[in-house]
């Protein structure tokens, strides 16, 4: 059973935004029912998650002004349900994460090549956080570069995004000079992405621990499990985009990627279900 302590200790470890939270929630739970949440079991909900009622509603503003929920009523109530938009931003994420394919060495390479007029800043920033968002590397700095696998989903995203116009795409096999692996070392910061592995594994370890030993053996509320459920899938979910799935002879020695992935998935068998259930008993 978790303690005020140790729950306090697991919010303290994942710190997150409001704001990310309340997208977490609606990506796992309001698709299901509509896309629509009352804003009472939204509250309600986040008050678990340690955020008061003023915070919440400043996060929906925001969501609203992103165009990410639209207001809507529903039975009398008030709420706000998923947009077009925000559907189309969680369903574009589900499979990086929580089914994220890694590259094989036959799959090549992927070469992005771009030119924005400088009139264009703005689109060429938006272009720039789309390629890092998909995990791209920067060779140089009008060409970045990905696994080929992610073709596809890289071609999906930028024309939907309206960006395909300044980009040329090229598929591309590396063949000198110097060696891959350090080549990789210098288009992607793999050190950064080490180091924010390790603090999810720093994070996840107590939190997995608890369940799998005393929450287990006390079959630890529903609640809770809601709690740690959504901080950890909201700390979690970026680091599957930052992460291209290179080869796995190409990775660096020593990779906790692949552990760090093991722990989600650990956290994700025990407490999705609770969580669930928590959820529904609250938006009854």
């Amino acid at each position: 059973m978790t303690t005020f302590t140790e729950a306090a200790e697991s919010a303290e470890a994942w710190q997150v935004q409001p704001r990310a939270l309340i997208v977490t929630i609606y990506g796992l739970y309001a698709r299901e029912t509509g896309g629509w949440l009352s804003v009472a079991a939204l509250i309600r909900l986040m008050a678990e998650l340690g955020v008061d009622e003023a915070a919440v509603r400043s996060s929906i503003s925001r969501l609203k002004q992103r165009g990410i929920l639209e207001p809507r009523r529903q039975g009398g109530a008030a709420g706000y349900a998923l947009s077009g938009l925000g559907r189309d931003i969680l369903a574009e994420g589900d499979q990086r994460i929580f089914d994220r394919p890694r590259a094989a060495s036959a799959d090549g390479w992927l070469l992005v090549v771009f030119s924005v007029p400088e009139a264009e800043r703005r689109r060429r920033h938006a272009l720039r956080a789309r390629l890092t968002w998909l995990g791209f590397g920067t060779v140089s700095a009008g060409v970045w570069i990905a696994p080929g696998h992610l073709a596809a989903e890289t071609e999906d995203v930028l024309d939907r995004a309206g960006l395909s116009g300044y980009v040329t795409l090229f598929r591309a096999e590396y063949l000198a000079f110097g060696d891959l692996r350090e080549q990789v070392g210098r288009w992607w910061d793999t050190a950064r992405l080490q180091d924010l592995y390790q603090a999810f594994l720093e994070a996840a370890g107590p939190v997995l621990a608890r369940w799998e030993g005393e929450g287990a053996a006390a079959g630890g509320a529903d609640g809770e499990a809601f709690a740690d459920y959504v901080r950890a899938l909201t700390a979690w979910r970026r680091l599957p985009f930052l992460d291209p799935g290179l080869p796995a002879d190409l990775l660096p020695d020593g990779w906790n990627g692949l552990r760090a992935d093991a722990a989600f998935a650990a956290l994700r068998v025990r407490l999705a279900g609770p969580a669930r259930a928590h959820v529904l008993a609250v938006s009854r």
